[in-house]
């Protein structure tokens, strides 16, 4: 019996655009997406070139199975505003040829490992469609809840549907390493 082929996760550059593309492109992974179909590639690739700009915090993460981009995940700013700077909104795409493999777990552990660690994220936010069970459960699993349920929320495939509107706290949020802290 072989092993699976190892995983690499990596911070996505701009030349990684026709793949995120391609893989949020896909039917069944854009019907999960709150993006619409035929992603800009261009648009994508200058908003991946903007992100690495100094001063930015946003993260955007790709998983590669032997080469190929089979995920992609990020932690982007909820807002500018100086009372919401400790939350990040997450958003994650997998290959169909791919889940169910631990590319999701992979990805969401990056992210939380750097919001956790690095980044002096608070609180996550996210949306997903309440028939989005596996994503659901992969959420719970990283300690992400449910905070309520927004009806007709999004249009998807000429039907409004709702979604959950889930956040994770930080479990352990930083504190000073002085002795007397």
């Amino acid at each position: 019996m072989s092993a699976a082929p190892p995983l690499l996760v990596r911070r996505a550059s701009a030349a990684d655009a026709p793949a995120i593309a391609r893989v949020n492109g896909e039917p069944g992974v854009m019907a999960n997406l709150l993006q619409l179909p035929y992603p800009n590639v261009e648009a994508l690739r200058q908003r991946l070139a903007e992100q690495d700009q100094p001063g930015r915090s946003d993260l955007q993460l790709v998983a590669e199975l032997e080469g190929v981009v089979v995920g992609c995940a990020g932690l982007h700013p909820a807002a500018a505003q100086l009372r919401r700077r400790h939350v990040m909104g997450l958003g994650i795409g997998v290959a169909q040829a791919a889940q169910g493999q631990g590319v999701g777990t992979a990805l969401m552990q990056a992210l939380c490992d750097y919001a956790d660690r690095w980044a002096l994220v608070q609180r996550i936010e996210l949306n997903v469609f309440t028939d989005n069970t596996r994503a659901i459960r992969l959420y719970e699993r990283f300690g992400f809840r449910v905070e309520g349920t927004h009806r007709a929320y999004a249009l998807r495939d000429g039907v409004f549907a709702d979604v959950l509107s889930m956040a994770r706290l930080h479990p352990d949020p930083p504190r000073a390493a002085w002795p007397d802290a």
